[in-house]
């Protein structure tokens, strides 16, 4: 079991993105499936590296490639030498449609709250991540996602928050897993789940005082919190 306690320097508007990532990753990797390996892991969409601190640092993992488009890799290089990771974190500036890592190089591939900006589209899982994967290793995802798909007043609430085209990637677990079943089924075993740290993962985002942390809180209580969940997602290669 991690510290989750370690990391709470990082908990303020300076370095959340919205809600925790450390509580999402810590929870993934708790339910993970078992005899996972995290030897070479690729932290897909890392921002600005800090889950990879915590993938190097709560897990066996002896190198962690922190992959982003958005974060240059220079600038995550210098907090990596900060929190003295320079010989387990490797920061990596790129596009998720466009890896330029070796097929079958990663024991696992982990991605918090970015897979669904770019993974919504079938054929990207299959195409873009899986050949990365080893024989016997483990995508892990988590993302934003819908309970249900929103009605009436709800329907109109989501997509004000959403903002236009981000409504259509919140997606429900069961379409995740049907998505992925349909891709690569037959050549993985999938498991697609609800996450329980839900209220916390909110909750400290919100006392960030973040600005986007501060209109959240407002549709969420407006009733949002009754459609929105996480959803973990895991994907190993037979």
């Amino acid at each position: 079991m991690s510290n989750i306690e370690k990391y709470r320097k990082y908990f303020t508007k300076d370095y959340l993105m919205g809600p925790n990532s450390f509580r999402l990753l810590d929870e993934l990797i708790r339910r993970k499936p078992a005899d996972v390996q995290f030897h070479r892991t690729l932290d897909l969409g890392c921002g600005y590296a800090l889950t990879s601190f915590f993938i190097a640092n709560e897990t066996d993992a002896d190198y962690v490639y922190a992959f982003d488009l958005w974060i240059p890799a220079t600038e995550n290089y210098l907090r990596i030498q900060e929190s003295r990771l320079e010989d387990k974190v490797i920061p990596v500036h790129g596009d998720a449609m466009d890896m330029p890592f070796a097929h079958e190089y990663f024991d696992a591939v982990i991605s918090v709250d970015s897979y669904h900006y770019f993974g919504c589209k079938e054929g990207v899982f299959a195409e873009k991540i899986l050949p990365f994967v080893k024989k016997k290793g483990c995508v892990m995802i988590a993302i934003p996602g819908l309970k249900a798909q929103p009605q009436g007043e709800l329907k109109k609430l989501f997509e004000t928050w959403a903002e236009g085209d981000d409504s259509l990637l919140f997606k429900t677990a069961e379409w995740w897993e049907k998505l992925l079943k349909k891709e690569c089924g037959n050549c993985c075993e999938i498991a697609v789940k609800e996450a329980e740290c839900f209220d916390i993962a909110w909750q400290e985002w919100f006392d960030s005082e973040h600005e986007f942390g501060i209109r959240d809180k407002e549709f969420l209580q407006k009733g949002l919190d009754q459609i929105l969940n996480f959803i973990l997602i895991y994907v190993t290669k037979n």
